[in-house]
């Protein structure tokens, strides 16, 4: 008798160590924090603890270079990932479709959702103060679990640093912890469809 693993949920971690990347993601997103006011009103009527561009700027990586960088690096993570989740592609790629900068203040936090119509989505660490928050990623069969008995990784928690880049297929439910950091924590979150 053997058991077999059936229909697995991936999850894709990379380091990238690119200092200059880093910094110019920093002081870029900085800027975005300080000049785009539609953003800072969106943030404050939705009650984000900081600022996102989500629902502000919609080409930021044709606005800046140092997010037009970000993207060249992150269309060959989202590639690698597609090759490892055996999507069939019919001979094209994911592409991006949104991506949007964070800076989180001390205790700010983001409730559990999901991204529809996108594919696969993920986050891009740039400044991540220690005490930040973790992701955290929730079972997906969890709502399906009925009377089963708790199991220990039915929700799993993903410690950032600057330069993580997490992907994920993007019906997983997921959540930021809250942050217990002292300094802003900065992230650039984005989707890519087919």
């Amino acid at each position: 008798m053997t058991s077999r693993s059936l229909f697995p949920t991936l999850f894709y971690e990379a380091a990238v160590d690119d200092a200059g990347l880093l910094a110019d993601l920093d002081a870029s997103s900085h800027a975005l924090a300080q000049d785009d006011r539609a953003g800072r009103a969106w943030s404050k009527a939705h009650g984000y603890r900081g600022y996102t561009s989500y629902a502000s700027l919609a080409d930021l990586p044709q606005r800046d270079p140092a997010f037009a960088d970000l993207k060249r690096v992150l269309d060959r993570h989202v590639a690698a990932f597609a090759r490892d989740l055996r999507l069939d592609l019919a001979g094209r790629r994911l592409k991006l479709d949104s991506l949007w900068v964070n800076v989180m203040k001390p205790g700010g936090t983001h409730s559990g959702h999901l991204h529809p119509h996108s594919v696969v989505s993920g986050t891009f660490y740039v400044a991540v103060p220690e005490g930040s928050g973790a992701l955290k990623l929730e079972d997906p069969r969890l709502a399906m679990m009925m009377a089963a008995p708790t199991r220990p990784d039915t929700f799993v928690y993903a410690e950032p640093k600057a330069g993580s880049l997490f992907l994920w297929e993007s019906w997983l439910r997921h959540e930021v912890m809250p942050s217990q950091a002292k300094a802003e924590r900065i992230s650039v979150s984005f989707n890519y469809r087919w």
